[in-house]
């Protein structure tokens, strides 16, 4: 008769992994993660930024914003913001793509910069999107974890 094969040992990155999930502490009701606060500060901001300049008339190439545009990006910025504050997932989720997508354009406009002032914009939007989604991260894993202490 055949001898059931042992377990596998878990692999180094998932002891590592159950190490940090066990150093996690839930969160308490109501409670917020700063990083996430953080980031509901920064969809407010841009939520406003985007209605001002929609209704300032501001141009992109010599084109007016299309309002079905603004307004769908507006909801969808005030829906986050929403979330954010309410420490949603699904909204930490959603501002960390967002960061992404930031993220990627500017990293990837910084070689191609022509002057001083395009790299300083630049770093302007990366450096912080980098710092916000990072700790966003922890947050989000705070906000996953299926218990929250009373």
């Amino acid at each position: 008769m055949a001898k059931p094969p042992e377990p596998k040992p878990p692999s180094r990155s998932e002891l590592r992994n159950a190490e940090a999930r066990a150093k996690l502490e839930p969160l308490r009701e109501g409670e917020r993660p700063t990083a996430v606060t953080v980031a509901a500060v920064v969809a407010v901001v841009l939520l406003l930024a985007n209605l001002t300049l929609a209704v300032a008339g501001y141009k992109i190439h010599n084109q007016k914003a299309g309002l079905p545009g603004v307004l769908v990006f507006s909801a969808l910025l005030g829906a986050m913001a929403w979330g954010l504050w309410r420490a949603r997932y699904w909204a930490v989720l959603g501002m960390e793509a967002l960061l992404g997508v930031s993220m990627m354009l500017f990293g990837l406009a910084l070689p191609f910069a022509a002057n001083l002032r395009a790299v300083l914009v630049s770093l302007a939007v990366l450096v912080p999107s980098a710092l916000l989604f990072w700790f966003l991260i922890r947050a989000m894993a705070r906000i996953q974890m299926p218990e929250r202490r009373r």
